[in-house]
């Protein structure tokens, strides 16, 4: 175990930086383990080879081990999206999404439909993009068979709510989208059917970091559709016959994992277990809460749940629409990292985020208020 002051200190990005949503820039703990690993594999000894190759099933185990399943239900994937889409092709029935996902879901929802015929989308109503039990409810009908939402909004930051989502659906398939939550927020986990995330945004473990879990509800119930070489349970390389696919979760894999990237990825995670989900989370919250107390004091709107339960590490401000451009100027002429969208400013820190970047933040806004003033 490490505290969180050491967890903490292992930040070393510049001040300002406030965007961990879109990417969280490589700790050193992942930065040092990638190093060692492209050595190793820069000798061409098998011992080398070797070594880098075990981080895969350690990747596979902490992944496991943070959603409270086993190994062998967790496969490893290129990206999020590439595990969401494994499992949304693998559907059959109607699937509930909203339209205002991140683009993730709803476009698997529709390529599985067009391809495959055998998926059809209900695209779910919801205020403000918010994927709430009683929107879920209002919606359900005899033939939704799937729900796929993601586990924090990324325009607002509100954290979708997978107990009350599992009581509200029954025995249909839960598939989610983590990314956004998966290692700074506690969720139940065991309440989804599928679980996909990546480590290049809050794990801090670069891209290609990608994973999904799948319940033993949806290896019963997904067609692996995408299986490749690595989705049957044959011994060895098949020559001479094409063997059946997999019913384990390995069939919705289409290749052999690249073993830096499961490194990375370990190294991430086990940062992540040795400090606790739960304690990142409470540091986590307290950081939103200044960005939230910041923007109170300049009279900026929030769209993100003020209740910590209902957020994670997302601040979604929502100024008017002629300030949205003045703002994402004042912020950028501050030397402050953050995402714009339309009519979305996404402020987003990280347990390392220091009081230099609330300065930065502070001046940023106050400049932004003076302006509109005057």
């Amino acid at each position: 175990m490490i505290s969180i002051e050491a967890y903490r200190e292992s930040f070393e990005e510049e001040p300002g930086y406030l965007d961990f949503a879109a990417f969280g820039p490589l700790s050193p703990a992942v930065r040092a383990e990638a190093h060692a690993d492209l050595e190793a594999l820069g000798t061409g000894r098998r011992s080398g080879i070797d070594h880098v190759e075990q981080h895969v099933a350690l990747a596979g185990e902490l992944v496991a081990e943070l959603i409270g399943s086993v190994a062998e239900q967790v496969t490893l994937q290129p990206s999020t999206t590439q595990g969401i889409m494994q499992a949304m092709f693998g559907v059959t029935g109607t699937t509930m999404v909203s339209p205002n996902e991140f683009v993730t879901l709803p476009l698997a929802a529709q390529r599985a439909a067009d391809a495959l015929h055998v998926l059809t989308p209900q695209w779910l109503e919801t205020t403000d993009g918010m994927v709430t039990p009683e929107a879920v409810r209002d919606a359900l009908t005899a033939d939704t068979q799937a729900l796929a939402v993601s586990l924090v909004d990324y325009r607002t930051g509100y954290r979708t709510d997978l107990t009350a989502l599992r009581e509200v659906i029954g025995d249909r398939l839960l598939i989610v989208d983590a990314v956004q939550g998966f290692g700074v927020v506690e969720a139940d986990y065991q309440a989804a059917d599928v679980v996909a995330g990546n480590g290049y945004k809050w794990l801090r473990a670069g891209r290609g970091a990608g994973f999904a879990w799948f319940s033993e509800r949806a290896l019963e119930r997904l067609t692996p559709v995408f299986s490749g070489v690595t989705g049957t349970d044959f011994a060895g390389l098949p020559t001479d016959h094409v063997p059946p696919v997999s019913r384990g979760a390995h069939a919705f894999t289409v290749a052999r994992p690249e073993p830096t990237a499961a490194a990375r990825l370990a190294a991430g995670l086990q940062e992540v277990i040795d400090v606790g989900v739960g304690v990142i989370e409470a540091e986590l919250a307290e950081r939103v809460r200044d960005v939230m107390f910041l923007a109170d004091r300049y009279g900026l709107p929030v769209r993100t749940p003020r209740e910590p339960e209902r957020r994670a590490g997302i601040v979604a401000l929502a100024p008017d629409a002629g300030d949205v451009a003045a703002l994402a100027a004042s912020l950028a002429n501050h030397g402050l990292t953050v995402t714009t969208r339309d009519d979305n400013v996404r402020i987003s820190p990280h347990v390392g985020t220091g009081s230099d970047s609330f300065q930065l933040l502070g001046d940023a806004f106050a400049a932004f208020a003076s302006d509109r003033i005057y």
